[in-house]
């Protein structure tokens, strides 16, 4: 049977997110994560359905795929399948032929797993690399130093704690009370956590969302963010190594985060709280 992209629909996210998780290790290039759903997820769980793209064969899922933003199309491929001619060539069909509804007209990006043959297909048609972005590491065999701060782990009734950083960390952000208890229904949430730091005055000064895969695998954070009023006194080193603390309790092997090449200091933050960087990986962008 021919690969054949679908929907998965409300029903069918709990397959997706399953897939994700099992192609999840810690050899893997950086790709999409359950996490990335799990926040997506934010949204309630219609719009992360219409959201999402599965392409399949013979009733297995090969490739997923989340339209983040405007855009911009997130696409990770089975593990065993990343140099399969049969499957690549689809994706790069369904990505390029503009009566396929993948993706609109006009400049797009799509993140694509390194090595996978679909972004040697696509380099091919004409798509340029993007500005790269670093992959960070951390691994989580040991263990992992105190913050020095007090972590607080949000459940629905500080919820609004979250939110009010959430909105102090990002500019341009809408997050809401009624977002996080979205997010917090959402089948990845399931084995996530949201955690808040405090500094010494009682101030919630720093927050971040954490997504293990399952135990052994790697877990993500998405996103981490220090309130505007108090940056530069640590506290971004702090909140993430509570993350990687809180993923290490969830049985992840490594913990994972990916942020713009250009954006110096948060390379610094999470340096400075052991992760490792991984080679830069970039989007293929096709302009208008």
């Amino acid at each position: 049977m021919a690969m054949a992209m679908g929907k998965p629909g409300v029903d069918g996210l709990g397959e997706a997110v399953g897939v994700l998780a099992a192609w999840q290790s810690d050899g893997a290039p950086m790709q999409l994560h359950p996490g990335d759903l799990g926040w997506f997820w934010r949204w309630g769980a219609e719009a992360t359905a219409e959201a999402v793209r599965t392409w399949s064969r013979d009733g297995r899922i090969l490739a997923v795929g989340l339209l983040d933003g405007p855009g911009l199309l997130r696409l990770t491929i089975a593990p065993d399948a990343l140099r399969d001619e049969e499957p690549a060539r689809r994706l790069a069909a369904d990505l390029t032929g503009p009566e396929r509804g993948v993706l609109p007209p006009g400049k797009v990006n799509v993140e694509v797993p390194a090595g996978a043959l679909v972004h040697d297909l696509l380099s091919e048609d004409g798509w340029n690399a993007d500005e790269p972005w670093t992959p960070l590491r951390r691994d989580l065999t040991g263990p992992v130093k105190d913050p020095g701060v007090r972590i607080e782990v949000v459940g629905p009734e500080r919820a609004h704690v979250f939110a009010a950083v959430q909105r102090a960390a990002f500019d341009g952000s809408t997050f809401t009370v009624e977002r996080w208890h979205a997010m917090a229904a959402g089948l990845p949430y399931a084995d996530a956590r949201c955690l808040v730091a405090y500094d010494d005055r009682g101030d919630a000064v720093a927050a971040v969302t954490v997504w293990s895969a399952g135990p052994g695998r790697p877990g993500l954070l998405e996103p981490m963010g220090v309130h505007r009023e108090h940056r530069r006194r640590g506290h971004g080193e702090a909140i993430t190594l509570a993350a990687a603390a809180a993923l290490r309790e969830l049985g992840s092997s490594s913990a994972l985060v990916c942020t713009p090449s250009s954006n110096a200091a948060a390379v610094a933050t999470y340096r400075s709280a052991g992760f490792r960087p991984c080679a830069e990986v970039r989007d293929l962008c096709r302009d208008a």
